[in-house]
């Protein structure tokens, strides 16, 4: 089922309890990081990663940041298969300074993917960049500042061409230029939830989750840099 839910402008506190879904507006964290069982620090390339790109761009990994320059659709995979439950978490500033693909826009990833075409192995199905590409995925999908910056979006993609059912569909909140947004993914079962800054934006139950598969940064015409990659063992806190 579709729930479409639009925040307005947040003045203080109050309001975004008043404005956010309900599970989301008095959750707290209720587990607490444990082993780490993957990471990057973006200093030795893209071994670990996989790029699809719709019409060619820069995905590099070096000093520290993965950076993401394109003109149009690009998927950075991680190669590992990730099973929850589990964490992850990075950092990404979206660039504005004038370059060609500084648009601001589409902060976005998948995560627990199975190519429904596929499904023993993610890679073995070559996909172009394009978005339609990735509709035989079964995925959680959330697009932040999506489509030039006006819609953050959380997706379960069912593995069916054309279809793509949409969870939540806000206005707000949104990207802001050459600052770092700190996310924080959860996948614990049924629980899904996606946090930017500290800020629950997502808290989903699904009553069928994808509880393990791959994750990737997507994003169309844009310009990222990527840092301080960590994937964590969750446990529940006592």
């Amino acid at each position: 089922m579709t729930t479409r839910r639009v925040f307005g402008t947040l003045a203080a506190g109050a309001a975004l309890s008043a404005l956010l879904p309900a599970t989301a507006a008095s959750a707290a964290p209720t587990h607490r990081r444990g082993q780490l069982i993957a990471a990057d620090d973006f200093r030795h390339g893209l071994g670990q990663w996989a790029t699809e790109l719709q019409d060619g761009g820069k995905v590099t990994a070096s000093r520290g940041v993965l950076e993401i320059d394109v003109p149009s659709g690009a998927t950075v995979w991680f190669k590992r298969k990730l099973e929850g439950p589990y964490v992850i978490e990075y950092t990404a500033t979206p660039v504005s300074a004038g370059g060609v693909n500084d648009r601001v826009s589409d902060l976005n990833n998948f995560w627990n993917a199975v190519d429904v075409r596929s499904p023993d192995d993610l890679f073995a199905t070559p996909r172009d960049g394009t978005l339609a590409a990735y509709d035989y995925l079964k995925t959680y999908y959330v697009g932040y500042g999506a489509n030039s910056n006006t819609t953050t979006r959380l997706r379960r993609y069912v593995g069916e061409a054309g279809v793509r059912p949409l969870i939540y569909d806000y206005t707000e909140p949104l990207l802001t230029a050459n600052e770092p947004h700190r996310v924080r993914i959860v996948s614990d079962g049924s629980v899904v939830r996606w946090w930017n800054n500290g800020r629950l934006v997502f808290d989903y139950t699904d009553p069928e989750p994808y509880t393990s598969g791959h994750f990737a940064f997507r994003t169309v015409w844009s310009h990222f840099r990527i840092s301080d990659f960590r994937v964590w063992r969750l446990y529940q806190r006592p």
